[in-house]
């Protein structure tokens, strides 16, 4: 589907922020969101949204969505030894397993959630924005096995002004992607 953006006046829809058809220039890094989507064949939806509602908590309050449908990429560092990273995604409503599963996946003795700085370095994406979509140079991406029995995930879209709603079987098809039970809980 096409880009979508939210009507911010209320006109739209008797006073609700849900989406209206408009259309929606794209930055570089939607437009990559976008590419690698239409290239692994996703069902899925981008929403432009006002980008101080870019935080998970936030953009559900604000759009009428919940935090049960929205997922989070965050990612993890190791410390010893340095220089490895993964991406996990993970439903806004659960917390990742960094010290137990996460690390054993990885390999490492010591990790952890990646500085704002490490996190835009890795994936080109900004802070409140990053997505398994459009990575330039991919670390290994690892998605809860919750994420995958939703009908629809919300997940960042490269910026802080686009979200994604997409079918999350999508993951079990792309390249780089394990699904792993208990990543979160």
């Amino acid at each position: 589907m096409g880009p979508r953006a939210y009507d911010e006046s209320g006109a739209g829809d008797q006073g609700s922020s849900r989406p209206i058809v408009v259309p929606m220039p794209l930055h570089t890094l939607e437009q990559r969101v976008v590419d690698h989507l239409e290239s692994v064949g996703a069902s899925y939806e981008s929403i432009a949204i006002d980008p101080a509602f870019a935080d998970t908590a936030a953009f559900c309050e604000r759009y009428g969505f919940t935090l049960g449908e929205s997922a989070n990429a965050i990612l993890i560092a190791s410390r010893r030894p340095e220089g490895l990273h993964c991406l996990c995604l993970a439903l806004a409503t659960t917390r990742l397993d960094v010290n137990h599963r996460v690390r054993d996946l990885l390999g490492v003795r010591k990790l952890s959630f990646a500085p704002a700085e490490l996190t835009v370095a890795v994936t080109d994406m900004e802070i409140g924005g990053v997505t398994p979509f459009g990575l330039v140079d991919p670390p290994p991406i690892y998605i809860d096995a919750a994420v995958m029995s939703l009908d629809r995930t919300i997940v960042g879209g490269g910026t802080r002004a686009m979200k994604v709603i997409v079918d999350p079987e999508v993951f079990g098809r792309m390249q780089g992607v394990e699904v792993v039970d208990g990543l979160a809980g």
